[in-house]
């Protein structure tokens, strides 16, 4: 179902797609995109009816970044005006970081500069085999100081180093190598593939689904020792959950019922 001329929204089942829907631009982003793109989120974040989300592109290219409309806007904006729109697109990622339902970005083709990092954003990044990534900032004098923070949650610093000061495209593969990429697929079964993780994690239960997002967001800030207690506290409020309750019975009910023991000769 479409919802706006640069935004188109499905579902299928248990998912939405978020499609970025400017393919003769390859995708760039404008300020009312990237309000538009934060406004989805969170609203899918609350929603019953999505478990999970899948950022993608139309026309073979997820984003290659701010439109040169919006680089021209910008480079006459003031201080206060600069600082308005840095934090809009800051509130940007952290709607997607900080979802409450599972994101994938399925990528194809171009990946590149703010279009990386709405990528690097996701919790999983899935990319045909022949996309390609890259952040050329430096090169117009700017620093992508925004998409270096959640690049450093997903990648080594040295290889952020290396994506940043260079400056170069790297394949899906050479992606793969570094942890920036989960999964490498033929461009041909890139969708079929995306939909079957999908379906596979929407098998789950709602509550599991959004305890175990923040957990690993919380945790991961914290100290190993300071972890494990928050961890601990975490696990008694799961199982007391309607959801665990029922999923532990329905376990112990499928593998210990005699329909399922081997009958005795």
């Amino acid at each position: 179902m479409a919802k706006d001329n640069n935004i188109l929204i499905e579902q299928i089942g248990f998912t939405k797609k978020i499609i970025l829907n400017k393919p003769e631009k390859r995708n760039s982003l404008d300020e009312n995109m990237i309000s538009e793109i934060k406004n989805y989120f969170e609203e899918f974040s609350n929603d019953l009816e999505t478990k999970t989300i899948v950022l993608c592109g139309k026309g073979g290219n997820f984003s290659t970044g701010f439109s040169l409309e919006y680089i021209n806007k910008i480079s006459k904006y003031d201080a206060i005006e600069n600082k308005k729109d840095s934090d809009n697109y800051k509130e940007l990622l952290l709607s997607i970081y900080n979802c409450r339902k599972p994101v994938i970005a399925m990528v194809e083709g171009y990946a590149l500069a703010a279009g990386c990092c709405i990528a690097s954003a996701c919790d999983l990044i899935i990319a045909s085999n022949k996309a390609q990534f890259g952040f050329t900032e430096v090169k117009i004098g700017f620093v992508p100081s925004i998409s270096i923070i959640f690049l450093l949650k997903r990648i080594s610093e040295s290889n952020v180093k290396d994506l940043i000061l260079t400056s170069r495209f790297i394949t899906a593969i050479d992606a793969h190598k570094i942890g920036l990429v989960n999964y490498v697929i033929e461009e041909n079964m890139l969708n079929a593939y995306v939909e079957n993780i999908c379906r596979e994690i929407n098998q789950s239960s709602f509550s599991s689904l959004l305890f175990a997002k923040e957990i690993i967001r919380n945790a991961v800030n914290m100290s190993f020792e300071s972890a494990l207690s928050y961890a601990a506290d975490m696990n008694v409020i799961v199982r007391m959950t309607e959801d665990c309750k029922k999923g532990m019975m329905r376990f112990l009910t499928k593998d210990f019922s005699p329909s399922t023991k081997k009958k005795k000769n």
